[in-house]
């Protein structure tokens, strides 16, 4: 069950996207013409949806957030369903496995 540090720390997180320019980001991804397929991890505006859907995964996976609370406030889901192919493809181009695993963790409801 989230509590008031889990709604602190949300806030903080969600003002650092929103200054790194998340909000610009997500609505580039939910525009008619966002190509998942052809987006690639170093599109400025992918990188800043990964690098905040993993903060958010590594939190609630070390416990430092409540995954209900971040469930109900972000849609992971959908975020890792337009960056997710960039990911996966950047993931097998470094051989790293473990890179984005969290935000993936979270996306799919699974711990990494």
């Amino acid at each position: 069950m989230a509590d008031q540090q889990d709604a602190q720390l949300m806030m903080q997180v969600l003002q650092w996207s929103s200054m790194s320019g998340g909000i610009d980001a997500l609505v580039n991804l939910m525009s008619p013409g966002f190509d998942a397929e052809g987006a690639s991890a170093t599109d400025r505006d992918v990188l800043t949806l990964l690098l905040l859907g993993e903060t958010l995964g590594t939190f609630t996976k070390q416990g430092l957030l409540d995954k209900g609370l971040v469930n109900d406030l972000w849609a992971s889901g959908l975020v890792w369903a337009g960056v997710g192919p960039a990911a996966l493809r950047q993931r097998e181009q470094f051989g790293e496995p473990r890179l984005w695993e969290n935000f993936e963790a979270l996306a799919n409801g699974s711990e990494s």
